[in-house]
């Protein structure tokens, strides 16, 4: 896809109303010219120009991305409430300029996060990107940000409850009358 592919493309308005991302996923790139863009499933990794999810900063444009399946974008980059709530729903966004110029569609990809390279498997090519923030890698390690806050709730009182029955044994009598 090339620059400036605003959410009205992703996911046109009319279907805001609507909560189910599987239905979302129906008309991914409704509002899109090309008909092959339309037919991305989750094997695909989507791939653009700049500035892409501009517009609107509705949630139901990464929301029917993942109900798609589609995990990844790689785009030169990406309007800033796009991206977050790219992340925010589990989608991984790569910003790399190189890419959109130097990739057709249909070639194979590969991404390595260690590194921060995309290979164009296809092209025989490799391009640097920008690295993922530690907390954002975090955030898409967890599947998006409520499962991550649920998990950090579960672990939070876990640690509290083994916390009070070690307080009760006598374990961590120290601690306890250091806060008093």
């Amino acid at each position: 896809m090339g620059d400036n592919v605003d959410t009205d493309s992703i996911l046109p308005g009319k279907y805001l109303t609507l909560m189910d991302e599987k239905i979302l996923a129906e008309h991914l790139f409704e509002g899109m010219p090309d008909e092959k863009v339309r037919e991305v499933s989750a094997e695909h990794i989507i791939v653009a120009g700049k500035n892409f999810g501009c517009g609107s900063s509705r949630e139901g444009a990464p929301l029917a991305i993942r109900g798609r399946g589609i995990k990844v974008v790689i785009a030169g980059s990406f309007a800033r409430i796009f991206y977050r709530n790219a992340v925010n729903l589990g989608i991984l966004p790569v910003e790399c300029e190189e890419v959109a110029n130097q990739t057709k569609s249909g070639d194979l990809m590969s991404l390595n996060l260690k590194t921060g390279t995309v290979r164009n498997l296809s092209a025989g090519r490799d391009f640097r990107c920008k690295k993922l923030p530690a907390h954002i890698g975090k955030i898409i390690k967890a599947g998006g940000l409520v499962p991550l806050v649920k998990a950090e709730v579960v672990e939070l009182k876990r640690t509290c409850k083994t916390t009070r029955k070690r307080i009760r044994k006598g374990f961590c009598k120290k601690t306890a009358k250091k806060r008093r």
